[in-house]
């Protein structure tokens, strides 16, 4: 079967006329780059095309383009999980060294509020820390890390930065119990500052109150009197915080005075409290003063010195002379 031929000229057939027309329209493509490189006369044309094939090229970077951001997106979101993890972590890190801080602080506060009451009062003490609390309402005990082996005995006051804590009931080789004074069965003998009142403070089961009871209605006592141990009875040392009067009130029976008091020292806050020795009560008359040192013999006279009698006739002579 015959392949019928194309007669149409063809730009690269063979022959003089085909080359002719590729020099010329060769030479032509050449005019047109150098007259716009020059005076750039197709930047317009060149814009227009552009705007026309853009969608084009967008097109076909589509699915490019949708696997790339596909990629990202999931690698962007296992990042952000992985990193808002560890930004927890550290938040919760930071937040417990934080907390852990303001307990050191607070813990520096107290031990320095001790130290301070140590040297002001200018007892002899020994350091101690709670290690069990017992504040049920019918038992407000404590338990310290000392006990008869580091010099502890039962009866020791026990008190804190801010007053009196309570004293001593057991005392084990190596721990101690204490009963507090708002203790159901613990009662101190004080005395209000005002006045010089003398009355006892009983615990009343609450560790924020102490109860004052039998009271004479005579008696000057009012709302924020300070409460000091008095020293009655030996055990407590006198002149320590006890409490502040909150509530003065008549009794039911109406024949005496009741009256309500805040404890001074913190008792359900306190981590660290002192130890009070014992300190001797003088008992009986003053000892005798040390007899006095013999007076010391008197020494001679000293004689008069050689000149002193030339000196001395000397003067009536003078006079006499005068005298004429």
């Amino acid at each position: 079967m015959a392949i019928a031929r194309d007669n149409a000229a063809s730009l690269f057939a063979e022959g003089g006329a085909s080359t002719l027309r590729l020099i010329l329209y060769l030479a032509t493509a050449i005019t047109i780059m150098v007259i716009d490189h020059r005076a750039n006369y197709l930047h317009t044309l060149r814009a227009t095309a552009s705007v026309v094939v853009e969608p084009v090229y967008r097109l076909a970077a589509l699915p490019a383009d949708i696997a790339r951001a596909t990629r990202e997106a999931v690698a962007t979101q296992d990042q952000l999980a992985r990193e808002n993890r560890e930004l927890r972590e550290q938040l919760l890190l930071a937040q417990a060294r934080l907390n852990r801080l303001d307990a050191l602080l607070a813990q520096n506060a107290r031990l320095k509020d001790l130290l301070d009451a140590q040297k002001n009062l200018g007892l002899s003490v020994q350091f101690a820390r709670l290690i069990d609390v017992d504040l049920d309402p019918f038992r407000h005990r404590v338990v310290l890390n000392v006990g008869a082996t580091q010099g502890a005995r039962v009866g020791q006051p026990i008190i804190d930065a801010q007053g009196v804590m309570g004293q001593l009931v057991e005392v084990l080789p190596n721990t101690a119990v204490a009963m507090l004074i708002t203790d159901p069965t613990h009662a101190i003998p004080v005395v209000v500052e005002r006045t010089g009142l003398r009355t006892i403070a009983y615990g009343s089961g609450a560790t924020d109150r102490l109860e004052l009871r039998d009271i004479p209605r005579s008696a000057d006592i009012k709302s924020g009197d300070k409460l000091l141990t008095s020293g009655l009875g030996g055990r407590f040392p006198p002149g320590f915080p006890v409490g502040t009067i909150g509530s003065v009130s008549t009794d039911r029976k109406g024949m005496f005075i009741a009256a309500t008091a805040l404890p001074a020292a913190a008792l359900d806050r306190s981590g660290e409290v002192l130890l009070l020795q014992d300190q001797p009560q003088p008992y009986g008359p003053p000892a005798a003063a040390p007899p006095a040192a013999p007076p010391a013999e008197p020494t001679p006279a000293t004689p008069p010195p050689a000149s002193a009698p030339t000196a001395a006739p000397a003067s009536p002579p003078a006079t006499a002379t005068e005298s004429p």
